[in-house]
C-alpha cells in the first residue's frame, strides 16, 4: 500500500512563493514517475507538472511554466513543487501522484496512487 502525503501549502500573497512537499511510504518512487495536479472549486483537477523516475524529464503545464520546478530525492522518497511568483488564480488543492512507470503522463487517469491534497490559497 503506497501513502503519499503533501504538505507546504498555506496563504500566501500574490507574488509570494511556496514550496509542495509531498512524501510517499510503503513503496519506493525509485522507478516511478510523479506528477503534480490541482482543483480548484467547481473545477476539474488539472495537469500541474510531471517528472520521470530518474528526473531527466520534467514538463509543466503551461499555466505554470516559467514560476515552478518541480524536483526529485529519491533517496529521500520525496517530491518537491517549488511555486514562485504565485497568482489569485493558483488557488487550489494539489495532490501528488505517483504513476508505477518510468515515463511521464499530463492524464490523471495515469497515475496509480494519489495523495490527499495540500490547500494553496494564494489571496491579499
Amino acid at each position: 500500500q503506497v501513502q503519499l502525503v503533501e504538505s507546504g501549502g498555506g496563504l500566501v500573497q500574490p507574488g509570494g512563493s511556496l514550496r509542495l512537499s509531498c512524501a510517499a511510504s510503503g513503496r519506493t518512487i525509485r522507478g516511478s514517475a510523479m506528477g503534480w495536479f490541482r482543483q480548484a472549486p467547481g473545477k476539474e483537477r488539472e495537469f500541474v507538472a510531471a517528472i520521470s523516475w530518474n528526473g531527466g524529464t520534467i514538463i509543466y503545464a503551461d499555466s505554470v511554466k516559467g514560476r515552478s520546478t518541480f524536483s526529485r530525492d529519491n533517496a529521500k522518497n520525496t517530491v518537491y513543487l517549488q511555486m514562485n511568483s504565485l497568482k489569485v488564480e493558483d488557488t487550489a488543492v494539489y495532490f501528488c501522484a505517483l504513476r508505477m512507470d518510468l515515463t511521464i503522463s499530463t492524464d490523471r487517469a495515469m497515475y496509480n496512487f494519489w495523495g490527499q491534497g495540500t490547500q494553496v490559497t494564494v489571496s491579499s
